[in-house]
Formats: C-alpha cells, structure tokens, sequence
C-alpha cells in the first residue's frame, strides 16, 4: 500500500496524549480534531498503531472525504470509489454511520445507502448479483458533519481497550485506555512508588507496569485487519516480532494496588498474571482507610466508585471523606483521582491543583490532580510502603 491516511480515535480530552504517543512512534505531521489524529502511513504502520498505541480507542484507514448534501450525491460519490480494489469478493460489509447537523440526518438510510453503492461498484469486478460476505470483515463507517460525509474503514476490530487480560470487571469498570492515559498524565515512571487503593479489577496498576516495562498493549490480541488480504501475515508477525524485543524487564515497577472486596482483588490478580505483569504488582485485601506509607515520595492514581444511585452515591461520598482523611498525611505524595462526582473536593477536603474533563465511555469525569508540595520526581529507594 502506498502511503494513506489513517485515523487514530480516542476518547475527548486524550486527544494530545494519543498524538503524543504517534510523535514518539514516528508520526510528526499529525492532524488533530475532536476525538480523532489523522496522520499519513501504510500497511505496517497500522499494524504497529494498532500493536503499540495505548490510549486510541480505534484504528481507521480513511478512503474519502465529499460533499453530501442528499441521497443522490452520497450514492454517486460512494459508488465511484474503486471498492472492487479494497474489498475482496467474499469480504463481509458491515456499515456503521452518524450524521450531525447534517440534510442526511437519517443514519439508517445513509448506511443503506452506502451499502448498495459499493456492492454495485464490486460488481463492476465480480461478475456476480450478491456476494457471500463469508470472508474477512471490512467496518465501513459513514460520518457526515455538517454535510461534509467522510468515509473510512475500521481496521482494528474490538476496541483498542480490549488488550486481552480483563475477562471480568464490574459494573462501570475503568477502560484500560483511560487507564494508560491517567498514567501517562501523572508522568509517573517506574523509578517511584505506585500505589492503587481502589484497584477494582488492577486495571491501573496493570496499565502502569506495561507502561514501566515498554509491553505493547496489543501485543497479545488479534485485530480484524489480520484477515486482510492486502495486509502480509508476515507483516504482522514482524510487528509483533520488534515489540517483544523492545519489552524492558530490567528495574521492575514497584507498585501496590489495593482493594477491601477479596473476589474483586482476586480477578485483579487473574488479569495481572494474564497481562505478564504480575512479577512487579503486590496485592492486598484491605480497606483505603488502612493504607499508610512511611516513605516520604509517592504516586497515588486511583478511580474510587462513583456512586451513581442514590444509596451508592452517599456510600461514595463517606469513602471521599475518608480518603480525604488517609491521604493528608501524605504531603510530598502526588494523587491523581478520577470520579464522575462533581463535588469531589468538597468531600474529599481539599482543592484540586488540576482538574480534566475525561471520558470513561460515555460518562463523564474529572481527573482531580493533588501535586506534590516538593519535587515529585525526587528519587528515593523503593521497597514496601
């Protein structure tokens, strides 16, 4: 494949932490809208965001941009892309779409649509009426903006959260992306203590020793784009080949991830030891009231229970006060907190130095940033706190 354009998708509010991680995989002429970096690779470098980006939620291949204004104009300009050259005769064509602001406003006709102008275009090539779409999958999404359609393909599958190693979570659990991207935000590294007091499923403490142990996020999931006729299978081997490689055992993270529910600390243990993490990460079955830490440096990155009914609201609120509580003795350690509760600080008994509007799926939250009264990345010797 010649050089495209390819889109890599985050949640909004991660957009410069994903185009910092393209700037760090090689990618320097980046384009950066709500929720979307667009940037120009080929085949392997879609292999290598797919592998390596921690905090994209997807990766698309973009095919056109035009003007849509009705049906007519959208079939007309769909229909004469070359397809027949993308799509494969047994490929399966799954379109998704969304319209805002736009004369189109009817998703399902705009996904109908599309679908019938690129089965006629394929049969331009494929002397045939209907396809069998029994073979590898091509996502095709329809995104028009205020008239302006853009289509494009997705080649990763399952969302990029979906790293493998959680099987189980609760309720509202924590994206591992957003997980990344707290970690990054905190610019912690492996040379300072971690600590999780509310790890729930490890999903924090997980992200922080891949982060510290440069393990690739993607490294052990399959993507659909592998199916690809286009894309070498070796291509992919290779890919993964170098991010093994580049795997960094050497200085292990020392990190501490807590929770007081022992099932739930249980599946945290299941997903660290899945993840080839769990060398660098203790475990322990106690409540936040009872952490304490001699060491005078530290880094706390936690997403304690939002408490979205009523009842579970009140219970949040007492473990706000309470690791309000916990956490003052810990002047020269630097928190990092994420809850949907928008009075947080009152509860928690102090005012945030930051705070960041995040996106936990489709619920909104405030990263709340408590910094160091000292230098916060003074070294120090780590062992237990």
């Amino acid at each position: 494949m010649s050089e495209q354009t390819i889109i890599a998708t985050c949640a909004f509010g991660l957009e410069a932490i994903t185009a910092r991680e393209l700037n760090k995989l090689g990618f320097d002429k980046l384009s950066t809208e709500n929720g979307r970096i667009s940037f120009k690779g080929d085949f392997k470098d879609i292999a290598r965001c797919n592998i390596h980006l921690r905090t994209a939620d997807r990766i698309l291949l973009k095919i056109a941009d035009f003007d849509a204004y009705d049906f007519e104009q959208l079939y007309q300009k769909t229909r004469a892309i070359k397809w027949e050259d993308i799509i494969p005769q047994t490929g399966k064509m799954h379109i998704i779409g969304k319209s805002v602001k736009s004369a189109l406003h009817s998703v399902p006709a705009c996904q109908s649509t599309v679908k019938k102008a690129v089965v006629e275009a394929m049969q331009r090539k494929y002397s045939c009426d209907k396809f069998p779409e029994n073979g590898p999958v091509y996502k095709i999404e329809i995104s028009i903006l205020k008239n302006q359609a853009s289509l494009s393909i997705d080649t990763s599958g399952s969302g990029l959260h979906k790293r493998g190693y959680r099987t189980e979570a609760g309720e509202a659990p924590l994206r591992e992306t957003l997980a990344a991207a707290m970690v990054i935000l905190s610019r912690w590294d492996k040379s300072r203590l971690l600590v999780d007091p509310l790890c729930g499923s490890g999903t924090i403490a997980i992200e922080a020793a891949m982060i510290a142990q440069n393990i690739a996020p993607g490294l052990n999931r399959k993507f659909v784009s592998e199916d690809w006729p286009q894309i070498p299978e070796r291509l992919w081997k290779d890919v993964r080949e170098e991010a093994r490689k580049s795997i960094d055992k050497n200085d292990s993270p020392i990190i501490f991830a807590s929770d007081i529910n022992r099932r739930v600390l249980r599946t945290a243990m299941d997903n660290a030891e899945r993840a080839g993490v769990s060398d660098c990460i203790t475990f322990q079955g106690k409540g936040v009231e009872e952490f304490s830490s001699k060491k005078k440096f530290g880094v706390i990155i936690t997403n304690p229970p939002y408490g979205e009914r009523l009842l579970e609201k009140q219970e949040a609120e007492e473990l706000y006060k309470q690791m309000g509580k916990t956490f003052s003795a810990l002047d020269n350690w630097s928190l990092f907190i994420l809850t949907s509760h928008e009075r947080f600080c009152e509860k928690f008994g102090r005012r945030a130095d930051k705070n960041r509007k995040l996106y936990n799926g489709m619920i909104k939250c405030y990263l709340y940033s408590f910094f160091s009264k000292e230098n916060p990345f003074k070294r120090e010797k780590l062992s237990n706190p």
